[in-house]
């Protein structure tokens, strides 16, 4: 039998994840070994595979079909914007994208001025203002605290993900205009769907199972 594999974002993600795959029998006693240096983890009774990898790399992996499954953020899918099937919202890991600044640019991007937007997400950011807003911006890639970037006349918004908003407010910036809502999504390999449909599509209806309980 051939493994499913299942590629997992590295860190609390992975841990819920895992948690979560318990409630539905698959589990792998390999990964709970915290001084492991093993990059995959397998379950032979199962015939599943994991492997941590970076939250940015999961999907790359997932379209390529070096994993059959992944789990990342929505954030992480929209960003990387791979070939593959989004098939559940597991629910956790819950915040939203947003436009934030000081309070003096809501005028700005009110009445579609040229401005300067920073973020770690250039390609949320564009897809934002060019194709929903309609708006002529210059995106500004940064890969540390996005937040920096207003105070110090970089830009004059932030593309950024929210979760409470207390460091936004703590440098006196403010959410101005929401792109999304985000969380933990389940993705498959377009081929692995057709390929090991029963197995993973038993896995899917699994979790949703466990998911729709956990509501009740």
């Amino acid at each position: 039998m051939s493994y499913l594999t299942i590629a997992l974002t590295k860190g609390r993600l992975a841990y819920k994840t895992l948690g979560l795959l318990e409630q539905v029998g698959i589990t792998c006693d390999e990964m709970k070994d915290e001084s492991s240096r093993k990059l995959i983890f397998t379950n032979e009774d199962l015939g599943v595979r994991f492997f941590l990898a970076k939250a940015n790399d999961v999907p790359t992996y997932v379209e390529y079909g070096a994993a059959d499954m992944g789990i990342c953020g929505k954030d992480t899918i929209l960003e990387e914007g791979r070939k593959l099937y989004e098939v559940i919202d597991l629910g956790f890991g819950r915040c939203r994208m947003c436009v934030c600044g000081p309070g003096s640019a809501k005028e700005l991007l009110r009445h579609h001025e040229l401005i300067r937007v920073a973020t770690k997400y250039p390609g949320i950011a564009k897809d934002y203002f060019y194709n929903k807003k309609h708006q002529t911006v210059e995106i500004i890639k940064l890969n540390g605290s996005i937040e920096l970037a207003p105070l110090v006349g970089l830009s004059e918004v932030i593309v950024d993900i929210v979760e409470t908003g207390s460091t936004l407010r703590e440098n006196g910036l403010t959410v101005l205009e929401e792109i999304c809502d985000l969380s933990a999504r389940v993705i498959v390999n377009q081929v692995s769907m057709k390929r090991e449909n029963q197995r993973v599509t038993k896995l899917i209806r699994d979790l949703k199972t466990v998911l729709q309980e956990e509501r009740l």
